[in-house]
C-alpha cells in the first residue's frame, strides 16, 4: 500500500449515511455540512430527513429497499442563501430574435447533527 488511505477509505471507517433531499443523494457523516436546494425552514432550526437510503454505523450495513425503516438524519439549517447569477442568452438566428435574462438559485447549508437507526 502506498500513501495514505484514500477518501473513501476514511468514510467507510465512520459512521456515514446516504439521503436523499430534492431528488438528490448526499453523502453525509457527523458533523459535516452540505449544500441542498433551498428548503421551507427558518435559519437556525431543526430539520430531520427521513429518506435514508444507506447507513454504516462502523460495523453493520444497512441498505434500503428503498429506504432504510427507523433510521433519520437531522440537521441545523446554518443559512438560505443565493448562488451567483448565471446569465441564460437565447436567440433564433438570421430573424432578430435575442433573449437575456439572469437566474440565481437558492440554496441551504445544514449541518449534520445525528444520525439514528
Amino acid at each position: 500500500m502506498r500513501g495514505s488511505l484514500c477518501y473513501r477509505c476514511t468514510v467507510m471507517a465512520t459512521k456515514y449515511a446516504i439521503i436523499e433531499t430534492d431528488g438528490k443523494n448526499h453523502t453525509v457523516t457527523e458533523g459535516a455540512i452540505i449544500r441542498t436546494d433551498a428548503i421551507h425552514a427558518e435559519v437556525g432550526s431543526v430539520v430531520t430527513f427521513e429518506k435514508v437510503l444507506l447507513l454504516n454505523n462502523g460495523s453493520q450495513v444497512k441498505v434500503g429497499a428503498p429506504t432504510v425503516a427507523g433510521a433519520t438524519v437531522t440537521g441545523t439549517v446554518l443559512s438560505q442563501e443565493k448562488d451567483k447569477k448565471i446569465l441564460v442568452f437565447k436567440y433564433k438566428p438570421k430573424k432578430r430574435v435575442r433573449k437575456l435574462f439572469g437566474h440565481r438559485q437558492r440554496f441551504a447549508s445544514i449541518q449534520i447533527d445525528s444520525i439514528s437507526a
